[in-house]
């Protein structure tokens, strides 16, 4: 049926209706839906035939609840590893198929539109939901979030990029008023979004709860019109992130087309209907009934693309088996060796002591509307067991009896947040003896020290012990373990079971080999235990710097002024975000941006740079010299010259991730990159300056294998 056909048969009451959500019953989750828990839905119109389209939530998986009041079924859905993981992976392939799967399974169970790629940048290591988010760089951030996009909508159903824009922490989300120059927001907070809504084009965008340099994003005409819409030429529709903004009039007026969830009045009695503030709008001709037109319209766009709108007979059974594996390849490829001197992989008869409640108590991922709900997660102990290595099973049921005791007791009993999700109160980690650690050193020959984090929505992490620190606890543990093993001759390895970075550079000379195994979904304790015992090669690298310490943080003005209550956000830091920041100006950190180890090594070579029609073409060899077999990341990052406008000392431009490599074998590598992707934009313009350019051709941003120069003239790109 044709969008304006339909529209042209709606009445002023049938036209606002569409434009704003049927309202939850809480704040986040609808129990009564026909598929329960989701985020959204919209309204039924009978009279036209107009079904309501239900939105989820799920950047790690779909977000539905698993049981349903008198029925005997479960509805489960595959919890993947976390954003920040994926985009470790640096592989498109991988999350494409992520993507895929995920968007079975948002069609199998009902629902219509999934409300992810989350792609905001990692400005601050402390935000609560960078684990939601891809890295601190718009170029991988970007082309993640559009091989998501690509994968979830080639299953007929829609994608939603958000939080849309510079919505960067959790403190005082609602209201805080991000104050960032707009050449900051178009080469870093914007540019991911525009990488990802011209090479995917997903069917809808939510727009952010932040204000933005005085606006709230849901009302900011700027953004939304002339950017999304006219610059970008984005098709779908843009919906508010929930209970977001002060003015739904405003909001429609500045070009965002749904109001999220609707009936705000619900969780604010001082706040009208939204339908009744629009029509009253319209009667006194605040809001034109053409400009409402357009929102439909763009509504309308998407909704006879979507399964409920065709009828479509969805099965609740998407493919959970194969979804598993899809899950698991993902976080096997996502898992970063952050050091290893002769500690990794295993052999098959070490025998292995497993120190830290995490190895029990494996956080899959973070909480909030990112939380899933799958039928298993496999825990680091669990994944062991199942793998046959040799632990030390008497070490494992003491830290067994320890967190059952432990859990019992009031202070450290679960407690459920406003979403559902079981938050656990830290355990302390140094309840063994020293003794009892020196046994465990005679008959084991290696130790595993597993640290865990958790964070979610609603929150931002903390720079103490505990959560950016590693507690006092957990540091005796650590050097305990490390001391008496040593002293045997015998390894220590760290599995760092966290969503964003920790502090390291204090402690890491303690233990002989780190693993970042991130939070993996529910496949978490397989993939660990493959990793360590040498079946999986470890292949991903980092998309977000860990610094030496919070201290060298260059967004010093997280979360706002003033600290406690921030009313606003200012970016001194301007476009100096992540590695950027680090590589510009000195500052060394504790694991660079794009780094990350493998149990073997590659060698590059025959470097090759060209322009031809306004594009960059690269060439060069990477080689497996080493005795396994693996796969190398390889990146461009690209050094402009000195001119008129401030530059970093180099910007990711480009990245590819090779094949499985065997020993000997190498692969030629070709890649395209715009000249126009190495302008500035000097506050009208994008240009291209005069001058030799440098390319940089590595295994990181600080691990620079290859240079080739060029020279290009100056270009101007407009808006």
């Amino acid at each position: 049926m044709d969008p304006n056909e339909i529209l042209s048969q709606l009445t002023l009451e049938e036209k606002v209706k569409l434009v704003v959500g049927v309202g939850l019953p809480g704040l986040f989750g609808n129990p009564h839906s026909k598929v329960v828990g989701v985020a959204g839905e919209t309204h039924t119109i009978s009279r036209l035939n107009i079904p309501s389209i239900r939105l989820a939530d799920g950047p790690a998986g779909l977000r539905i609840n698993p049981v349903r009041e008198n029925d005997p079924h479960t509805y489960h859905a595959t919890a993947f590893p976390i954003a920040s993981m994926l985009a470790s992976t640096w592989n498109r392939e991988i999350v494409e198929e992520v993507g895929r799967a995920m968007g079975e399974e948002v069609r199998e169970y009902g629902v219509d539109i999934l409300l992810a790629p989350a792609m905001n940048i990692h400005r601050n290591p402390l935000c609560g939901r960078n684990f939601e988010y891809y890295s601190e760089d718009p170029v991988l951030s970007g082309e993640m979030a559009a091989a998501f996009v690509r994968g979830v909508q080639s299953q007929g159903v829609g994608a939603c990029l958000k939080h849309f824009a510079a919505n960067n922490q959790e403190t005082n989300r609602f209201t805080v008023d991000t104050i960032v120059s707009e050449r900051a927001l178009r080469e870093i907070y914007l540019k991911g979004f525009e990488i990802a809504v011209k090479k995917s084009r997903p069917w809808t965008v939510m727009s952010a709860y932040n204000k933005l340099n005085g606006k709230y994003c849901s009302q900011n005409e700027w953004l939304l019109k002339k950017v999304l819409k006219k610059e970008w030429k984005f098709e779908g529709f843009v919906m508010t992130d929930w209970y977001a903004g002060d003015d739904p009039v405003a909001q429609l007026k500045s070009g965002n087309d749904m109001i999220m969830p609707g009936k705000v009045y619900q969780v604010n009695p001082q706040r009208k209907d939204e339908m009744e503030e629009i029509l009253q709008g319209i009667r006194e001709g605040k809001l034109s009934e053409e400009e409402l037109d357009e929102c439909v319209r763009n509504i309308l766009n998407v909704l006879v693309k979507c399964p409920s709108f065709k009828n479509y007979s969805y099965s609740n059974r998407p493919n959970l088996e194969a979804h598993a594996k899809i899950a698991y390849e993902a976080g096997a490829e996502g898992l970063v060796l952050l050091k290893n001197v002769r500690a990794l992989p295993l052999n098959e008869n070490d025998r292995i002591a497993i120190f830290g409640t995490g190895q029990i108590e494996t956080v899959k991922g973070g909480t909030g509307s990112g939380d899933t709900h799958p039928r298993y997660t496999v825990s680091i102990l669990e994944g062991f067991r199942e793998r046959t290595l040799r632990i030390d099973e008497e070490l494992a049921k003491t830290y067994e009896d320890y967190v059952n005791t432990m859990r019992q007791k009031e202070e450290y009993k679960p407690r459920l947040d406003q979403w559902g999700t079981q938050i656990k109160p830290k355990l302390p980690e140094d309840f063994l003896s020293e003794e009892e650690i020196e046994k465990l050193a005679e008959r084991n020959d290696v130790a595993i020290v597993v640290i865990s984090r958790i964070s979610g929505e609603g929150y931002d992490r903390k720079p103490v012990k505990g959560d950016y620190y590693l507690s006092d606890d957990e540091l005796r543990l650590v050097r305990l373990v490390s001391k008496i093993f040593h002293r045997r001759g015998k390894r220590v390895i760290a599995l760092l079971n966290v969503g964003g970075p920790i502090e390291v550079a204090s402690w890491r000379d303690e233990v002989d080999a780190m693993m970042l195994v991130w939070q993996a979904g529910q496949e978490t304790g397989r993939i660990v235990a493959d990793a360590i015992a040498g079946r999986i090669n470890p292949s991903g690298k980092l998309p977000t710097t860990f610094p030496m310490d919070y201290s060298d943080v260059p967004s010093w003005s997280f979360p706002g002024e003033p600290r406690q209550d921030p009313k606003r956000v200012i970016y001194e830091e301007d476009i100096y975000v992540g590695y950027r920041y680090y590589d510009t100006f000195g500052v060394e950190p504790a694991y660079e941006f794009g780094f990350g180890l493998s149990y073997t090594r590659f060698d590059y070579s025959d470097l090759s740079v060209s322009v031809e029609n306004d594009t960059l073409k690269v060439s060069f060899t990477v080689k497996n010299i080493g005795d396994r077999a693996g796969k190398e990341i390889a990146q461009i990052y690209v050094k402009a010259p000195k001119g008129k406008i401030d530059k970093p000392f180099q910007e990711l431009k480009a990245f590819h991730k090779t094949k499985n490599l065997s020993p000997n074998e190498e692969e030629r590598i070709v890649l395209e990159i715009p000249v126009r992707d190495l302008a500035s934009f000097d506050g009208e313009r994008w240009i291209v300056e005069n001058g030799e350019y440098e390319l940089r051709v590595g295994a990181s941003s600080r691990d620079i294998r290859l240079k080739g120069q060029l020279f290009l003239k100056e270009r101007i790109y407009e808006l």
